[in-house]
This record gives structure tokens, sequence and C-alpha cells, in this order.
């Protein structure tokens, strides 16, 4: 039997930032994974959307180029090129990656591996033992009762990165993070999309006007949606599927994207026979990634935290240290920054106003529209920056809509964790004309002293 001083068992954002980190700690590392290292993330969703996500975007450029005075003509995709770009960044981060495991002295095993014991994981009869065991086993696409995925009609995510095609038309069940960033990029692609939500919005979880403000945008998209009614039953048809909901309305398309969110992978690898207190499927943890079992922890999308592979990264760094004796500060999963990656983006960090009045605040919000931006105005973009804030108090919830707006999120992410206060933003000088600026004007308006706003 191999002894480390860690057993990682699955090799996706929280399993190998944990082993890396443990590694640069000085413990011994053993980081098992039956598929490729890099999970989910990496291979079959964040960075294979979003290439597809940028092909769409030059597409799109391709299609509005007269706006801007350039002489082009969109005149199709071509799949076979999109998908060796997509697999070609894919490839090249998997390479830095296995050269980053190898450089630390983490021991990669590649196998379907099984918690046999308290301190033991088994991979085709081999066992490797640890003081400390791991769980990051990820999650994979959910479904829901007589849908049948076939992979071809019906499909889930991990079917439609690597597609041959662009589908004349298709229906996207789900209306949220991966429901919506494919219809952003089959709709940039040519294809007519229709998205079913039977949520009241899409992207529920958002700041309620971030989610009217990319509706509104979908629709000038010509994206088309239907919201608030539930899914009842599907069938196969000739050309490709149809739908019915539960009010009757049908629906036809050449495929199905089910997009209905993630669900743990944890059937079946030993965790409840070692007596891992679970709910409906996912491990159950504190606030520190332990579970109930000593020196046994779980991280990722396994645990009922955010289904973020940087929210993965930082629970993988969190467990390495307090197993070295570093004592981390917990995670403040509200401070952790979201985006959408459609188009347009939306990104959000902290509490939405809802949250924030449930929670007792006396809530004051701004809203500065991007179109008081220089730079939104050249790159013809619409949206808006919205902050929730205490009366007299600090941010509390920052939400944006509009084109790139998600590498704005750093600076939102730094408000909220250290608690700022709108005036502390305002004295701040940002560039000009850059899109960031949008965030010193709202914070500026909010305390009080608009500039390219009306106060």
């Amino acid at each position: 039997m191999a002894e480390f001083d860690l057993v990682i068992l699955g090799g996706g954002s929280g399993g190998y930032a944990a082993a890396l980190r443990g590694s640069q700690l000085g413990l011994t590392v053993a980081l098992i994974e039956e598929g490729k290292l890099g999970g989910t993330c990496l291979h079959r969703g964040c960075i294979p959307t979003k290439a597809l996500l940028h092909a769409g975007e030059i597409a799109e450029s391709a299609k509005h180029a007269a706006e801007y005075g350039v002489k082009a003509e969109f005149i199709a995709m071509d799949m076979l090129a999109v998908n060796a770009y997509k697999d070609g960044v894919v490839a090249r981060l998997h390479k830095g990656l296995q050269g980053l495991v190898k450089s630390r002295n983490v021991t990669f095993v590649e196998g379907h591996g099984k918690l046999v014991a308290k301190n033991t994981v088994d991979v085709n009869g081999t066992k490797y033992s640890g003081k400390n065991v791991i769980l990051a086993t990820g999650s994979y696409p959910k479904s829901l009762p007589g849908l049948d995925i076939d992979g071809t009609t019906i499909i889930t995510s991990e079917q439609a990165i690597n597609l041959d095609r662009v589908p004349k038309s298709v229906i996207v069940l789900g209306g949220g993070v991966i429901g919506c960033e494919f219809a952003s990029v089959w709709r940039s692609f040519g294809a007519e999309v229709t998205i079913i939500e039977g949520l009241p919005h899409l992207i529920a979880l958002e700041d309620e006007s971030s989610s009217k403000l990319l509706e509104r945008a979908f629709r000038k998209r010509g994206i088309n949606f239907e919201l608030g009614i539930k899914f009842k039953s599907a069938a196969k048809s000739k050309d490709g599927v149809e739908i019915t909901l539960e009010d009757g309305k049908t629906f036809a398309a050449e495929i199905l994207l089910v997009a209905v969110g993630r669900g743990p992978v944890s059937a079946n690898i030993g965790y409840e026979e070692q007596g891992i207190k679970m709910d409906r499927g996912y491990v159950l943890v504190d606030d520190k990634c332990r579970t109930n079992v000593p020196g046994i922890w779980a991280v990722g999308d396994l645990i009922p935290t955010l289904q973020l592979a940087h929210v993965g990264f930082a629970e993988g760094i969190l467990v390495a240290e307090e197993i070295s004796g570093l004592k981390p500060r917990p995670i403040n999963y509200n401070g952790v920054p979201r985006v959408t990656y459609s188009e347009p983006e939306v990104a959000s960090v902290g509490l939405t106003t809802a949250q924030a009045k449930a929670a007792g605040h006396d809530v004051v919000e701004l809203n500065y529209d991007l179109a008081g931006n220089g730079k939104a105005q050249i790159l013809k973009t619409a949206g808006s920056i919205k902050l929730v804030a205490a009366k007299n108090g600090p941010v509390l919830g920052i939400h944006m809509v509009g084109a790139r707006v998600g590498e704005l999120i750093s600076e939102a992410q730094l408000i909220y964790n250290w608690e700022a206060e709108a005036s502390d933003v305002a004295q701040l000088i940002h560039a000009h004309p850059t899109l960031s600026e949008a965030m010193g004007e709202a914070h500026l308006a909010l305390a009080g002293k608009p500039l390219h706003a009306h106060g």
C-alpha cells in the first residue's frame, strides 16, 4: 500500500488545487483521476464553452463590421475550425497543468478510485493510504424524468461543446448560466434559439434587475424564451424533437439541450459506506470543508456550495492550508464573484436587493447606465452597473450587465469583501476611457457627487 500525507480523489479544479498547494507546503500527495487531469472545467465546461463564446463574439463582429466602417462579411461558421481552435486551447492548458503537477512532485494516478476505508482509496486493486483524504469527484449534468439523453437529438452541455455543425434550431431547457451561455453561442452562430425556464426569470439567482436587462438584450438578439412554465414531456420527431409544457404549449427544434443544473458525483464510490453524512447526493461539510469523519474532507461541486471552478480552487487551497496548520479563514461565499459569459455578460458579487433587505439592511440603490460611459459607447454595448448598499454603510452588492463586465468583477470583489463605502471608492481615479471607469462613476453617484450621470 502506497502511503501519503494527502490522498485526493478527483483531479478537477478543487482536487488539483489542493494537490498543488499541499505539495507546495511540504505534504506528500497522491492525486487520483479517472479521466483527464483538470476535470469538467478544463475539458467539458469553463474553458471549451468560453472558447465557443469567443468564436461567437468574432462572428457577431463580422456581422456588424459595417457599423464600425469595416468592410467584412459573415458567411458561415466552420465548425471543424471552431472545434480545432477550442480543442487547441484545452490541449495547451492540459499540457501546462500536467507539467505543473509533475514539477510539484505530485503522484498522479489515472483510474477509477473508490473510498474503501476512512483513509484509503482503491484504484484498480492498488490501495493509496493518506493521513488525510480529500473527496473532489465533481458533478454531472442532470436531467428530468421522461428525458432520454441520447447525445444526438437530446443532449447535455457535454455533447454541445463538440457539435460538428450549427443546428438550424435549438430548444434550451433551463435558463440558468449554462443554458444562457449556449443560447448566446448558438444565436451568434446563426441558429434559432428558444429557452424554456420554469422560474419567472432567466439567471434567476441573480438580482432581478440583471435578469430583466439580459432578457431585454436576448429579445433584441432574437433569442426567444418562455418563462414561468414548467416542462412536461418531450418526444422525438422526424425533424428532431418536440417538447410540451405544462400549460399545453409545444415547441419543436432540431436539438434539445438539457441544461437544468448539475448534480454531485457521489454514488457507488464508498462515501456512505464510510459513514460520511450526505444530503441529496452532496457531501456535507463545515466551514473548513471537513466532513463528519475525521481526516476526510470534501471540496468543489461535490459539496453544496457555489458550483464554480474558482470556488473549487479556493476550497482546495483552504483544505491544504488547514491540514498544514496555517489556519486559513473560512470562505465568504457571498464574496465570490459570479459571471455569466453570454452576450451581454452578467457579473455580480455580494447580495441582491432582495437578500440585503431580507438580512435587515436599510438599503439604498443606484443604477449607472453604461450609456454614459465612453468605452461602452465605443463598444456599442448597453447595460448597467447596479450598486446595493446599506444606508450610511458599506456596499453590499454589485450587479453588472454589459459587454466584458466580467473583467470588472475583480474590483467589485474587493469593494464588497473589504466592506468599502461608496465614498471610499469615489476618491479612487479610474482610467479614461475604460469600462472600469463606470465602476468609479457609479460610486461617485452613490456618494452624492455624480460626474457623467444625472444626480
